[in-house]
């Protein structure tokens, strides 16, 4: 009797190991929704398809460069992919009126979705020292999210 159950403890343990196997992605693992565990950059919520990149995925989308004038009158070119392009990538879900971009330090700011759709210049722009920050031409400096990690449509 226990050869018998030793040999059906066996083989649940092997038909559970080789499916363990089959549910990953085999890039570092998914995290809940299909965004990748290790992505640099996600957008969740409201959106058909939650997405995330890498820096290095995101660096080889088409880019924009665009001027941003800070508070003291200093002027600046960044580089970045068009919000739009990533919210479309996403696809927005129909009755979504805002989104939030989550920086790493916790801090959020949000704008409607209609503001965001309506700035063609509006970018996350790539860091010098790694990682992203929004640059919102025409919008306030609550709008500059340094070190954004997150767009949440809502």
């Amino acid at each position: 009797m226990f050869k018998r159950m030793g040999f059906w403890f066996v083989a649940v343990l092997i038909v559970a190991t080789v499916l363990s196997g089959c549910g990953g992605a085999g890039d570092g693992g998914d995290a809940a929704g299909g965004v990748p565990a290790d992505a640099a950059l996600k957008v969740t919520g409201s959106v058909d398809s939650e997405v995330g990149w890498s820096e290095a995925d995101l660096k080889a989308m088409d880019t924009l460069d665009v001027d941003y004038t800070n508070n003291d009158g200093e002027t600046a070119t960044y580089t970045g992919v068009a919000i739009n392009d990533l919210l479309d990538k996403a696809g927005v879900a129909d009755g979504a009126t805002a989104v939030v971009f989550v920086a790493d330090d916790g801090y959020e700011s949000e704008l409607t979705l209609d503001e965001i759709r309506g700035c063609a210049d509006c970018i996350v722009a790539f860091r010098d020292e790694g990682g992203f920050s929004t640059v919102m031409p025409n919008f306030s400096g609550k709008a500059q999210v340094k070190g954004v990690i997150e767009i949440r449509v809502k």
